[in-house]
């Protein structure tokens, strides 16, 4: 069989190499891909966006399975373009159509679908550039620090949290001003939650659903989560404080009304779902949904996966996806991510990597990486993911710190304390 996976990340990466581990012959394309996976499978010069490229790719390499890993394509409707195509009506889709991908693209959508369904969340309203007074007399109801979410997909920059009133005001003009453009034409205000995050995945057919490993990601670009917001420098799964009595209160409050409301609502969906949980004394709350996987969470989640990545894909089209095992390693895995200096702001690329060759001890997902003149350079802000598994998290942390220290790039920087938070509450 032919799949097509969608992106050029570490999360695409990770879920070539664990497609690749399939026993069943599978040949594997990326669009656009990087230089790990191309290790893996064949490269496509296509962009995730050029709806028009990626259905020639489609029909020309046979593909009769297409992975969206990027939530944009997903709000874009590229799951919508394929199957609404006679001529791709035998490519299953792995990511839900335009409707259901709204859970991410839209944060007064996915807020309004917890309402309906009853999902534990922040209490919330949403305001636009005509309604400013209205937000302001709604966030005097609250207690700060107060979070101000643009609505639209913002590449993750575009949650604000602010203690201070009157910067908070002045913020909210300028998003709705245009700072985030499009996507912050409406901006959704929510009461601060207090507690401590963590993020649960299922894989649903849109009937049945398999929960996948959970993860904790470190957003922040300093040791002790300080300094300006990124898109992940680190991850670990298992999280230590998601005991079987707090998933269960996951599965029973959150995971099961998202599927059944969704079905409820006559979205079809066929994919995964990112849920980001605020666990408040013991209670869960949905910060966020995000309609695919997480990065860099990937990275920890498919390595704990013992099965057959391809088996519960395949479920997943079809429908079937009941009749499938999911088996998940006791392991600890974790990601230390290393990233280009001056990351989250500006950074330069182009600098030579050595030393992934030396690497033995973790697997080297690459997330910013390109090729110059036949050698791996940096070409992105997040450039490496070193994912590590054993049997304590300790362990694990001590792989990935000793196989980050074999490699090398000019300005690599990268966190020194992730699952150090943890640690006192490893199960």
């Amino acid at each position: 069989m032919n799949i097509l996976i969608l992106g050029s990340g570490g999360r695409e990466h990770a879920i070539t190499w664990k497609l690749a581990q399939s026993s069943r012959k599978l040949n594997l394309f990326i669009a656009p891909g990087n230089p790990g996976t191309a290790s893996l499978g064949v490269n496509l010069p296509v962009d995730p966006l050029d709806f028009k490229a990626v259905r020639s790719a489609l029909l020309t390499y046979n593909i009769s399975m297409v992975v969206v890993g990027p939530e944009t394509p997903l709000a874009e409707g590229i799951a919508d373009f394929i199957e609404d195509d006679p001529a791709l009506s035998s490519v299953a889709v792995i990511g839900p159509r335009r409707n259901g991908a709204m859970l991410e693209g839209s944060k007064d959508f996915a807020k309004g679908f917890m309402k309906r369904h009853g999902i534990p969340t922040a209490a919330y309203e949403t305001f636009s550039s005509g309604n400013i007074d209205a937000a302001a007399r709604f966030m005097r109801t609250l207690h700060p620090p107060y979070v101000l979410k643009a609505d639209g997909l913002a590449a993750g920059k575009g949650v604000l949290i602010i203690n201070d009133f009157d910067e908070a005001l002045e913020e909210l003009r300028a998003m709705l001003g245009g700072r985030f453009g499009k996507a912050g034409s409406r901006v959704v205000i929510e009461q601060y939650l207090r507690g401590i995050e963590m993020s649960a995945f299922i894989l649903t057919d849109g009937i049945s659903y398999k929960i996948l490993p959970e993860a904790k990601d470190y957003k922040r670009i300093g040791e002790g989560d300080t300094g300006k917001n990124t898109g992940g420098m680190g991850a670990v799964s298992p999280v230590p404080f998601a005991t079987l009595s707090f998933m269960s209160k996951v599965e029973e409050r959150i995971i099961i009304p998202t599927v059944d409301g969704l079905r409820a609502e006559g979205i079809d969906y066929r994919g995964f779902i990112f849920f980001g949980l605020m666990n408040v004394d013991g209670d869960p709350y949905v910060i966020e949904y995000n309609a695919r996987l997480g990065d860099p969470e990937s990275e920890v989640i498919l390595p704990r996966i013992e099965s057959d990545l391809f088996d519960l894909l395949e479920g997943t089209a079809c429908r079937d996806l009941g009749r499938c095992s999911l088996e998940i390693s006791p392991d600890t895995a974790v990601t230390v991510m290393m990233v280009a200096r001056g990351y989250p702001d500006s950074y330069e690329k182009g600098f030579p990597i050595g030393g992934t060759d030396k690497v033995t001890a973790s697997t080297v997902f690459h997330a910013g990486t390109g090729i110059t003149d036949g050698r791996l350079v940096t070409s992105g802000g997040r450039v490496l993911a070193v994912t590590s598994r054993g049997a304590t998290m300790q362990e694990a942390l001590d792989k990935s710190y000793g196989s980050v220290s074999e490699i090398n790039f000019e300005g690599m920087n990268y966190r020194r304390d992730i699952g150090f938070d943890l640690k006192t509450k490893e199960r």
